[in-house]
């Protein structure tokens, strides 16, 4: 096989002068810490969403960790959430304490089996962890009924959803505490970095403290109105704040994020109209936002049975095609089977050995989908591939 000269990247983080402009202006300015320029961040996440706080960290694992401490969750306690996810969702989990307890899959979405999610409602579930996979939300609406009239938390990852709503609503709105994420190949990016956001006060006032060490007063705080403020460490707190340095990045990133998500949105249909002829992958995700807005965060596709995944892996790797995996499902890595014993979840462990995500970024053309859809036309089983 000739391997092409042109290439397309995974993923290309799209970063304009307005971020490189304001970042000097931060690192000028003589405080790079949270401060000025992270509060400012936080109100503009919160008049996006529509939530009443927004609360910045440092990671979308970090904003996880500190909504389920804050509320309560720990030794004793079970928090039900999808295998399909990144096992930083399941890890925030442990850290409290509390025991995870994995659903299987819808196969056609593959976000969160919403009936085995009721089903396995006990007296020592404390909360529902959904995670809205690919920027695709969760049917909310049976959870956040089942967790209503149960008193269960309900703390969404939408790591992948900032521009996604159910049925009208904005992701961040529905429920207990949702968790975004700014990490480098996000639809936004502060390099690294994520926010909290809920409409409940005394939450975010909890959060608010436990992210820096547990003090009842920030640095920029206890000088921005002049004169020095003693501090108070009144909780066993977290380093889990984001700095002004990230903030100056995402205060400019979110001006673009609906114009962004509209650009995934025509890579993703052009996609599933170049691989609707042919069997070697199969698009999951449909192209409709009548019911829910989705935001085209990841481009999957499910890799005919009766071939190899990690043979076209590395076939499109050595043909410049940047790809991944989204995701291996949490109860098939070796530390999670260890931890909560070998489970049956069929859906997920099917995909998790037949998944393969394909580039999509805002800048993308339509001539680096045709050369992806392309590559995979090309594809021959009995070939041998090495990376370049």
């Amino acid at each position: 096989m000739n391997i092409s000269s042109n290439s397309v990247p995974f993923f290309k983080p799209t970063i304009g002068q307005e971020e490189i402009a304001e970042v000097v202006d931060t690192l000028k300015s003589g405080w790079i810490g949270y401060g000025p320029k992270c509060q400012r961040f936080e109100q503009q996440f919160a008049q996006y969403i529509g939530s009443k706080h927004a609360i910045a960290v440092s990671s979308c694992t970090a904003a996880l960790h500190l909504s389920l401490l804050a509320l309560g969750i720990g030794s004793g306690d079970e928090v039900i959430t999808s295998t399909m996810t990144f096992c930083s969702t399941v890890n925030a989990i442990l850290y409290v304490g509390a025991k995870p307890v994995l659903v299987d899959v819808d196969p056609q979405t593959l976000n969160l089996d919403v009936d085995m999610v009721l089903s396995r409602i006990t007296q020592r579930t404390k909360a529902i962890l959904p995670v809205h996979l690919y920027g695709q939300p969760v049917e909310m609406g049976p959870i956040l009924d089942a967790a209503q009239s149960r008193g269960i938390y309900v703390v969404e990852d939408a790591a992948h959803a900032i521009e996604a709503s159910y049925r009208g609503q904005k992701i961040g709105t529905l429920s207990d505490a949702t968790a975004f994420s700014f990490y480098a190949t996000k639809n936004m990016t502060t390099a690294e970095g994520g926010m909290v956001t809920t409409n409940n006060d005394e939450l975010a006032e909890k959060i608010g403290v436990l992210r820096l060490h547990g003090l009842s007063l920030d640095a920029w705080r206890r000088y921005e109105l002049g004169g020095y403020k003693h501090y108070q460490c009144i909780e066993m707190g977290f380093k889990y704040n984001m700095t002004d340095i990230q903030a100056s990045i995402g205060m400019w990133q979110m001006k673009h994020l609906d114009e962004w998500r509209l650009k995934r949105k025509e890579m993703v249909s052009y996609y599933n109209e170049l691989l609707a002829e042919q069997d070697i992958v199969a698009p999951i995700l449909t192209v409709d936002d009548s019911i829910n807005v989705q935001s085209y965060h990841l481009y999957p596709v499910m890799v005919n049975n009766a071939l190899d995944r990690d043979d076209i892996l590395n076939y499109l790797q050595a043909s410049g095609v940047g790809v991944g995996v989204h995701f291996i499902p949490v109860h098939m890595h070796p530390y999670f089977r260890k931890v909560l014993g070998d489970l049956n979840l069929p859906v997920a462990s099917d995909a998790g050995n037949r998944l393969l995500s394909l580039p999509l970024f805002p800048t993308m053309e339509p001539s680096d989908v045709e050369y992806v859809v392309e590559r995979i036309c090309q594809y021959s089983p009995k070939a041998k591939y090495r990376s370049r």
